[in-house]
């Protein structure tokens, strides 16, 4: 009787983590579309309860980092190569050693812009800021 319990709540379980898993976020190619503005990075964004959740990943699909942004506030998530090299207005982070590759931005909208700066060592700092537009044109490619 006992196993039959504990099959079943592994399997309430399980399945609650299915679901959560179809949205996409740390997969290295979520069903949604790619809305880097760079041919050198995918970035994908999700949005759930007024919260945006972004997500870089490498074009090999490796995740590099993620964060969550809502009302100029971010807040890292703890997922990809590079989690600890995501910089945001919250937690400040810089680069060790740029290698020679310049910064590069591969997202914004109106609300959000990420920067992104390859390192000698062969990860990534991104660098994610509060963007104002003037413009939504101007943004580049953004979300609605």
């Amino acid at each position: 009787m006992a196993a039959f319990v504990l099959a079943s709540v592994c399997g309430s379980v399980w399945a609650q983590q299915t679901a959560a898993a179809h949205s996409g976020l740390g997969q290295a190619w979520p069903n949604v579309p790619d809305v880097s503005s760079s041919p050198r990075w995918h970035v994908y964004v999700f949005e759930r309860d007024g919260i945006r959740f972004i997500q870089v990943n490498d074009l090999n699909g490796t995740v590099r980092g993620a964060f969550a942004a809502a009302n100029d506030q971010f807040l890292v998530l703890p997922i990809g190569a590079d989690s600890q090299n995501v910089s945001t207005p919250q937690q400040p982070r810089t680069a060790t050693a740029t290698a020679s590759a310049p910064s590069e931005t591969v997202y914004q909208d109106n609300s959000v812009q990420i920067q992104l700066t390859p390192q000698f060592n062969g990860h990534v700092l991104l660098k994610a800021a509060s963007a104002t537009c003037q413009d939504r044109d101007d943004c580049g490619v953004h979300v609605e």
